[in-house]
């Protein structure tokens, strides 16, 4: 799984007109199920991420939770992060996992973040989204469970 983590002082997606996730602090996790993911890698990036210590502390150094801060993260499903850009400028995605196995790992990775004691709200897989986030630092991480 691919996921781009980024600490936000607030985020939300709308769908339809109507805010269906908002969080205060913490964290936006764009997340792709890649062909061949299981489980392992939901669960590997789920405690990952709960325990990334990209907060600042009170010295000003990165070095707390989302859990040491009592954030909360926004999941959204982004099939986008599989882009294939080497060959021509129109981007192939043939490596993302099929539809039903990638909403499938987006809700098992969501479930398995909410079970390390973040607070979790969720996109809509699929659907027409629209992402608000304001980014705190800017602090953007790019993770990839095949990479551990």
């Amino acid at each position: 799984m691919r996921a781009v983590i980024q600490r936000v002082s607030e985020a939300s997606v709308t769908v339809d007109h109507q805010i269906i996730g908002r969080i205060e602090a913490g964290l936006l996790v764009l997340i792709c199920a890649m062909q061949g993911d299981d489980k392992a890698q939901a669960d590997y990036l789920a405690k990952k991420i709960a325990k990334l210590r990209i907060f600042q502390d009170d010295a000003g150094k990165m070095n707390r939770s989302v859990l040491d801060i009592a954030g909360s993260v926004l999941v959204i499903s982004q099939f986008t992060l599989a882009a294939e850009t080497h060959r021509g400028n129109r981007p192939g995605f043939s490596t993302a996992a099929p539809p039903a196995e990638g909403e499938a790992l987006y809700t098992y990775f969501a479930d398995q973040l909410a079970a390390q004691a973040v607070p979790v709200q969720r996109g809509s897989f699929g659907a027409d989204m629209k992402v608000k986030l304001l980014n705190d630092g800017p602090v953007t991480i790019w993770m990839d469970s095949a990479e551990r």
